[in-house]
């Protein structure tokens, strides 16, 4: 009695290889090879995989079966996408089909490779799909196509950007299935975009749902192979919920690349800090948001206003600034930024210190501004302005004021009177002038 399951089990077994060996024999199959090159399976694959990745309508190069399970493609096209992919292009695909994917009604491809290709992503809003008519047969038939993966060593991933083209160019880019989305991990390449600088890209993880934009990390750097580092994260509501946070935190980043140009021949320097931005809507007017700022290794050099104070004062070292410490916090709720906690320095020779606010262009605040002793011999009585002595610095007030286009201080003012109130030493500042007007025009011969 114990032999009829086995010999059952045996009989099963059997009867399983048989299929099996037929539906590999099938698959090797002449006829398969030719199906697979024809016309109407390029049309059928044309649907289902513009269905699959929610485009209206897709275009294959003729397929060409190099083995079994395995088909190539010259190319791939798609354009007006429905979701977050708006268009995709594709050159050299190579595409491995699974067969089991049949007995679950999928056009099932474990791995799609794509030696180069251009993604173009959008924010969208959900819309239902249309429903096509279909046959009565095709309840036998795969209805859906699954790809576990689409891997490309070259490709562009750009999105519009202040009516201009961005993203990141020449990367690795790894597309997996997020339901009936994508989520998309580029690595390598450059992020280029309106309003930064270009960017090495080390990584990026996005994902773009029907409710959601997602970074769940990116790290980019000015050099790949650099100390410096830019990381974010943020997601931004794009249904109904329309909100926007983003996190992001930066470690020894060249400052002059992010320089307006006429700035750059001025300062130097790597920052680090950190930066929060939120918001009910991606608008400017609803943001708010703090972060904080630090320079290393800072330097100023050459601006008109040092160039002058070392010509007054007689002293070269005005022209060149290396700041020891170079620092701030902000926080701003539209239209209004608090700069405070400021902190600027080169160890004997002056510091800066107070809080500044910017509401709608206007300048206001306070700062205290100190100079060691030597730097306050070219003026008369400088203790009548630079009252208190602390920390080797001696120290007065400056009141700010006027617009960020044409700001104000009321410490040039009382220099002037300091002058005004030593005739002696406002002759002496009017020869060095002469003197400096004489060697610029006519050369310095000692």
């Amino acid at each position: 009695m114990r032999s009829k399951p086995l010999i059952l089990a045996a009989a099963i077994a059997i009867v399983f290889l048989l299929v099996a060996a037929g539906g590999v024999a099938v698959f090797y199959s002449p006829l398969v090879t030719h199906y697979v090159e024809s016309e109407s399976f390029r049309r059928a694959m044309e649907g289902e995989t513009a269905k699959g990745l929610h485009f209206p309508h897709s275009n294959f190069a003729p397929i060409r079966r190099t083995s079994a399970f395995t088909a190539y493609s010259e190319s791939f096209g798609a354009r007006d996408g429905e979701k977050a992919m708006k268009s995709l292009d594709g050159h050299g695909i190579t595409a491995t089909f699974d067969p089991l994917g049949v007995f679950i009604r999928q056009w099932r491809f474990t791995d799609v490779r794509v030696q180069s290709g251009d993604v173009e992503i959008q924010i969208y809003k959900a819309n239902p799909e249309a429903i096509a008519p279909k046959p009565w047969f095709s309840i036998f038939l795969p209805n859906r196509v699954y790809l576990k993966k689409i891997e490309s060593g070259q490709a562009n991933i750009t999105w519009q950007f202040r009516g201009e083209q961005a993203g990141f160019f020449g990367t690795q880019l790894l597309i997996t299935p997020h339901g009936p989305d994508f989520e998309y991990v580029a690595t390598s390449g450059r992020l280029k975009m309106a309003l930064l600088p270009d960017l090495a890209l080390r990584r990026a993880h996005l994902l773009i749902t029907k409710t959601l934009f997602t970074i769940y990390d990116s790290d980019l750097a000015s050099d790949a192979g650099s100390s410096e580092s830019i990381r974010a994260q943020a997601h931004a509501g794009i249904g109904k919920d329309r909100s926007v946070d983003l996190r992001a935190n930066f470690n020894q980043v060249p400052i002059r690349a992010w320089l307006p140009v006429e700035w750059k021949k001025h300062f130097n320097g790597s920052a680090s800090g950190d930066f929060h931005w939120a918001g009910k809507d991606p608008k400017l007017e609803s943001s708010s948001g703090e972060g904080s700022l630090r320079v290393s290794n800072g330097r100023i050099d050459n601006l008109p206003v040092l160039e002058k104070l070392a010509e007054l004062a007689q002293n070269k070292s005005f022209e060149h600034l290396e700041l020891n410490n170079c620092s701030l916090s902000f926080e701003w709720k539209y239209p209004r930024i608090d700069i405070s906690n400021i902190a600027i320095e080169e160890r004997g020779k002056f510091r800066v210190e107070g809080e500044m606010s910017i509401e709608q262009r206007r300048l206001h605040g306070t700062i205290r501004f100190g100079l060691t002793r030597e730097y306050l011999d070219w003026l008369p009585n400088p203790e009548e302005v630079f009252s208190r002595s602390e920390n080797g610095y001696f120290w007065t007030h400056v009141h700010l004021f006027g617009t960020i286009d044409d700001p104000g201080q009321d410490l040039s003012s009382r220099i002037i009177e300091l002058f005004n109130q030593s005739p002696g030493a406002y002759l002496g500042l009017l020869f060095r002038q002469f003197e400096g007007w004489l060697k610029r025009g006519f050369g310095d011969d000692h």
